[in-house]
């Protein structure tokens, strides 16, 4: 069977938007610290060339990735893009001179106004077909930052609206203002604080990226049972932590990211995985 994305299903965003459950997250092809251009600039653009002939056809960055570097890169590597190629990003956090780690938030819709038509440009496209809110701004009324986001869209920047580490209520709150498409929060085997989130983007239709999806703890360490299941599945405890995810919900939608071709691959063959009942329910009980 050939290797491809396209054997996780797929999952339509927004009644337009037709992707492959298995995404590609464009984080770590920057360098490191997630800071300026990669060590292997050639590795990372094969990477991402190599992503889109395994079949994935959503792509996952943000501006303060590098900064800027990855959206860079994805253009280097794939423009004029496929046809099928749905590439989302995210606005919302800055990186400060000499970063130390810091991702500090702006939801100023000046800042938001700015940050998406940077991204316009280092993409070259004339829509952005998923634009991402990074995170609430404390400092700043979520109505500001998605009102701005809603004009973006309006003016035919933005094709579709998402939103990343949000409660229900920001989710809520904001699907008054603007159609939403998709949430992006942290989640996987041992961090589901998100379960509520997934729950109404389950009910309503709404597409979830986990992010951090291959994390499993304790459970991948030995004796634990995603150990165990790998080693009786002949498969790594990321490949695990994957066909978990997919069969968690339908509208799940992970986007695993690597600077690596063979982790590339085997991540995707992750979507050849289908772990029996008996599987899914000992994940299950481990991780509560």
């Amino acid at each position: 069977m050939a290797l491809t994305a396209a054997a996780a299903g797929t999952l339509t965003i927004g009644g337009d938007l037709v992707v492959h459950r298995l995404g590609f997250g464009a984080m770590r092809i920057t360098g490191p610290g997630v800071s300026g251009p990669p060590a292997d600039k050639d590795g990372a653009l094969r990477v991402l060339r190599r992503a889109v002939e395994l079949d994935v056809n959503l792509i996952d960055t943000a501006d303060s990735y590098g900064p800027n570097v990855s959206e860079d890169l994805i253009a280097e590597a794939l423009h004029p893009y496929p046809e099928s190629l749905v590439i989302a990003t995210k606005g919302g956090l800055t990186r400060p001179p000499g970063h130390r780690g810091e991702w500090p938030p702006d939801g100023r819709p000046e800042h938001l106004r700015a940050a998406c038509e940077g991204s316009l440009r280092r993409l070259s496209v004339e829509r952005i077909d998923l634009y991402q809110l990074h995170r609430v701004d404390p400092n700043v009324p979520l109505a500001e930052s998605v009102g701005a986001l809603k004009e973006l869209r309006d003016e035919g920047k933005i094709r579709h609206v998402g939103l990343s580490n949000v409660s229900v209520a920001q989710l809520e709150e904001a699907r008054g203002i603007v159609p939403i498409v998709s949430v992006q929060n942290r989640f996987n085997l041992t961090e589901r604080a998100s379960t509520d989130v997934l729950d109404v983007c389950e009910r309503d239709g709404l597409a979830f990226f986990p992010w951090y999806p291959l994390a499993a703890g304790d459970l991948a360490e030995p004796g634990g049972v995603v150990a165990e299941i790998a080693a009786s599945r002949d498969a790594s405890a990321g490949q695990v932590a994957l066909a978990w995810l997919l069969a968690r919900s339908p509208v799940m939608v992970p986007i695993p990211g690597t600077s690596s071709p063979a982790h590339l691959e085997e991540n995707i063959a992750a979507t050849e995985l289908e772990l029996t009942g008996d599987e899914l329910r000992a994940l299950e009980e481990a991780a509560a």
